[in-house]
């Protein structure tokens, strides 16, 4: 949607970014689940899009996204978050219709911490409330660790930490990805179009390529912002995302570092893990930290039923205790808390 400047300090955009794409309201006939601000936020290497919901006149919560998914993934909560919640709905770079890192630069995960600083420093927050799914509620517990004076509170969805893999396997991932990354690299720097499919067809790809994790009905909230209409193929779609994200370095650190972490972090955190999930690692080094967590007195834990992306399949399993958390925690009771501080010590003085 169109819009004028967002009072917070980024620029929204509407019509501009969407010459290239189509979205997936437009191919279905389906309005978007809520009404938002096309958002875009200058970085030095291009933009970060996202979608703005809610009042814009108060600070949202941050949501970050899971590897190769889009600020689309929270389309299906948002209807469900208070209407007074302000949210933003971010795509990292490279995802969805965020600018992709130059030629030659290789996607790491810890390097989303500098983009959650640079939207900090854009809209001059001085903390920040985040939700995340996946690769993203892992971003989330490394940024509240290295930053723990920064973060209001967290919601981290289905993935708690950064995995942990054997150390041969370690090695030779690192090997196999960064040929294979560098062969990517060169085929990104060609003008030439990627493969294309029928929108049923990308349906599919998206559905096999999340292992079914996404109901086959709820793909087209990830395709929205990731398919470009074929100039060769009046009728065929393809996908727009850097497809030099398939080769993400997801290595952050060791266990023991895992656990240091979890000690740092001090802010009010839900985490919720989706039971039939998995856990992407053994067992014993998630319960190692989760038990780290659990001691402490603002840490929430909840288990529900449903797949990897609970939060887009069955969004009412976990949206009660997501709004009362944020209720407790989230921008609007942090400024308050904040705010009853500060007159408190004035008083004293």
């Amino acid at each position: 949607m169109d819009s004028e400047d967002n009072s917070n300090g980024g620029s929204i955009t509407g019509s501009d970014l969407g010459q290239r794409y189509r979205h997936a309201g437009d191919l279905t006939g389906e309005a978007p689940t809520r009404p938002f601000a096309e958002i875009s936020i200058t970085v030095p290497w291009g933009h970060i899009s996202g979608k703005w919901y809610g009042p814009q006149n108060v600070q949202p919560i941050l949501g970050l996204h899971g590897w190769q998914d889009n600020a689309g993934t929270y389309d299906r909560l948002m209807p469900l978050l208070s209407p007074d919640v302000a949210f933003l709905s971010i795509d990292l770079p490279g995802h969805g219709l965020s600018s992709r890192l130059p030629d030659g630069c290789y996607y790491n995960s810890v390097d989303n911490l500098y983009v959650i600083r640079l939207i900090m420093k854009q809209y001059k927050w001085e903390k920040v409330s985040l939700i995340g799914h996946s690769m993203s509620a892992i971003i989330c517990f490394v940024f509240a660790a290295v930053f723990p004076d920064k973060v209001d509170m967290i919601v981290g969805i289905d993935a708690l930490k950064p995995h942990q893999r054997p150390y041969p396997s370690v090695i030779r991932t690192m090997e196999t990805r960064l040929d294979e990354f560098l062969r990517e690299d060169e085929r990104n720097r060609s003008k030439n179009e990627p493969p294309s499919y029928t929108y049923d067809e990308l349906i599919e790809r998206v559905y096999i390529g999340t292992f079914h994790s996404v109901n086959k009905e709820h793909c087209k909230h990830l395709m929205a912002r990731n398919i470009g209409k074929s100039e060769k193929y009046p009728d065929k779609y393809f996908f727009c995302r850097d497809r030099r994200l398939k080769f993400y370095n997801y290595a952050i650190g060791s266990q023991e570092l895992c656990v240091e972490m979890a000690n740092r972090i001090t802010c009010p955190y839900l985490f919720i893990k989706a039971a039939q999930s998995s856990y992407f690692e053994e067992k014993k080094y998630y319960d190692e930290v989760l038990d780290v967590l659990l001691k402490k007195p603002n840490f929430e834990y909840l288990e529900v039923n449903g797949s990897h992306h609970v939060h887009m399949n069955d969004p009412e399993a976990i949206i009660t205790p997501v709004n009362n958390f944020i209720q407790r925690f989230g921008p609007a009771a942090a400024a308050a808390s904040r705010q009853k501080a500060k007159e408190a010590k004035e008083s004293k003085l």
